[in-house]
Protein backbone atom coordinates (compact mmCIF):
# COMPACT_ATOMS: atom_id res chain seq x y z
CA UNK A 1 0.00 0.00 0.00
CA UNK A 2 1.14 3.14 -0.91
CA UNK A 3 1.78 5.74 1.77
CA UNK A 4 1.83 9.45 1.44
CA UNK A 5 5.52 10.80 3.09
CA UNK A 6 3.79 14.19 3.29
CA UNK A 7 1.23 12.74 5.51
CA UNK A 8 0.26 9.94 7.86
CA UNK A 9 -1.16 9.61 11.20
CA UNK A 10 1.95 7.46 12.54
CA UNK A 11 4.61 9.80 14.63
CA UNK A 12 7.44 9.48 13.04
CA UNK A 13 9.99 12.24 11.71
CA UNK A 14 9.67 14.16 8.76
CA UNK A 15 13.31 15.19 7.85
CA UNK A 16 13.58 16.65 4.49
CA UNK A 17 14.65 20.36 2.60
CA UNK A 18 13.28 23.60 3.43
CA UNK A 19 10.92 23.86 0.59
CA UNK A 20 9.24 20.87 1.29
CA UNK A 21 8.19 22.13 5.01
CA UNK A 22 7.31 25.32 3.49
CA UNK A 23 4.99 23.89 0.83
CA UNK A 24 3.49 22.01 3.30
CA UNK A 25 2.79 24.63 5.88
CA UNK A 26 0.89 26.53 2.76
CA UNK A 27 -1.05 23.36 1.41
CA UNK A 28 -1.93 23.14 5.01
CA UNK A 29 -3.12 26.85 5.74
CA UNK A 30 -4.58 26.84 2.23
CA UNK A 31 -7.13 23.78 2.38
CA UNK A 32 -7.98 24.84 5.94
CA UNK A 33 -9.54 28.18 5.33
CA UNK A 34 -10.83 26.73 2.56
CA UNK A 35 -12.55 23.96 3.82
CA UNK A 36 -13.38 26.58 6.45
CA UNK A 37 -14.78 28.57 3.60
CA UNK A 38 -17.25 25.95 2.14
CA UNK A 39 -18.54 24.67 5.36
CA UNK A 40 -19.64 28.68 5.98
CA UNK A 41 -21.39 28.97 2.69
CA UNK A 42 -24.39 26.79 3.83
CA UNK A 43 -26.12 25.78 7.01
CA UNK A 44 -26.88 22.27 7.85
CA UNK A 45 -30.02 22.15 10.45
CA UNK A 46 -32.36 24.59 11.60
CA UNK A 47 -31.21 27.40 12.91
CA UNK A 48 -31.34 27.28 16.53
CA UNK A 49 -28.33 24.84 16.54
CA UNK A 50 -25.29 25.03 14.90
CA UNK A 51 -23.08 27.41 13.76
CA UNK A 52 -25.04 30.34 11.47
CA UNK A 53 -23.90 30.60 7.55
CA UNK A 54 -21.81 33.06 6.54
CA UNK A 55 -22.95 36.51 7.87
CA UNK A 56 -23.19 39.36 4.98
CA UNK A 57 -20.13 41.39 4.14
CA UNK A 58 -16.70 41.26 2.48
CA UNK A 59 -14.72 37.80 3.56
CA UNK A 60 -11.26 38.45 2.07
CA UNK A 61 -9.98 40.02 5.00
CA UNK A 62 -11.00 37.31 7.64
CA UNK A 63 -9.84 34.88 4.38
CA UNK A 64 -6.50 36.40 4.57
CA UNK A 65 -6.04 36.51 8.69
CA UNK A 66 -7.20 32.78 8.87
CA UNK A 67 -4.31 32.08 5.86
CA UNK A 68 -1.98 34.09 8.16
CA UNK A 69 -2.64 32.29 11.61
CA UNK A 70 -3.24 28.75 9.77
CA UNK A 71 0.34 29.36 8.03
CA UNK A 72 2.02 29.88 11.20
CA UNK A 73 0.08 26.89 13.10
CA UNK A 74 1.24 24.85 10.82
CA UNK A 75 4.70 26.41 10.62
CA UNK A 76 5.19 25.62 14.20
CA UNK A 77 3.46 21.93 13.85
CA UNK A 78 6.33 20.97 11.13
CA UNK A 79 9.35 22.37 12.30
CA UNK A 80 8.51 20.39 15.87
CA UNK A 81 7.91 17.47 13.27
CA UNK A 82 10.94 17.67 11.54
CA UNK A 83 12.74 16.89 14.86
CA UNK A 84 10.62 14.70 16.70
CA UNK A 85 8.01 12.17 16.24
CA UNK A 86 4.40 14.45 16.03
CA UNK A 87 0.94 12.74 16.01
CA UNK A 88 -0.91 13.85 13.57
CA UNK A 89 0.22 17.41 12.68
CA UNK A 90 -1.67 18.03 9.78
CA UNK A 91 -5.03 16.68 11.31
CA UNK A 92 -4.11 19.54 13.77
CA UNK A 93 -2.84 22.26 11.19
CA UNK A 94 -6.08 21.34 9.40
CA UNK A 95 -8.61 21.12 11.97
CA UNK A 96 -7.34 24.09 13.82
CA UNK A 97 -7.36 26.80 11.00
CA UNK A 98 -11.13 25.32 9.34
CA UNK A 99 -12.36 25.93 12.53
CA UNK A 100 -11.20 29.24 12.92
CA UNK A 101 -12.16 30.38 9.33
CA UNK A 102 -15.65 28.41 9.99
CA UNK A 103 -15.90 30.48 13.43
CA UNK A 104 -14.89 33.95 11.73
CA UNK A 105 -16.62 33.82 8.84
CA UNK A 106 -20.16 32.51 10.50
CA UNK A 107 -20.22 35.61 13.37
CA UNK A 108 -17.45 38.10 11.45
CA UNK A 109 -15.53 39.16 15.26
CA UNK A 110 -14.34 42.12 16.01
CA UNK A 111 -10.46 42.58 15.97
CA UNK A 112 -9.83 41.99 19.39
CA UNK A 113 -11.81 38.89 19.30
CA UNK A 114 -10.06 37.74 16.10
CA UNK A 115 -6.84 37.78 17.94
CA UNK A 116 -8.15 36.13 20.46
CA UNK A 117 -9.06 33.31 18.25
CA UNK A 118 -5.51 33.56 16.70
CA UNK A 119 -4.25 33.23 20.19
CA UNK A 120 -6.05 30.20 20.79
CA UNK A 121 -4.92 28.16 17.77
CA UNK A 122 -1.11 29.38 18.04
CA UNK A 123 -1.32 28.09 21.79
CA UNK A 124 -2.26 24.76 20.78
CA UNK A 125 -0.52 24.49 17.93
CA UNK A 126 2.45 25.24 20.16
CA UNK A 127 1.17 22.88 23.31
CA UNK A 128 0.95 20.13 21.41
CA UNK A 129 4.42 20.53 19.25
CA UNK A 130 5.67 21.02 23.26
CA UNK A 131 4.32 17.75 23.74
CA UNK A 132 6.06 16.02 21.09
CA UNK A 133 9.18 18.29 21.89
CA UNK A 134 8.94 17.32 25.53
CA UNK A 135 11.12 14.78 26.00
CA UNK A 136 13.69 16.31 23.84
CA UNK A 137 13.79 19.42 26.10
CA UNK A 138 14.32 16.90 29.32
CA UNK A 139 17.64 16.63 30.48
CA UNK A 140 18.58 12.69 30.08
CA UNK A 141 19.07 10.60 33.06
CA UNK A 142 21.97 8.94 34.12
Amino acid sequence: MYEDPFESDSEEVRPGPLWRHALWAVGMAVAGVGLGWAGALFRIGPEEYGLPAAAPGPVWGYLAAWTVIGLTAAAVLRAAAARVPVYAPGRVALGLTLMGTRLSLGWRPEPPALGALAAVVLVAAVFWSAFALRGELRPARR
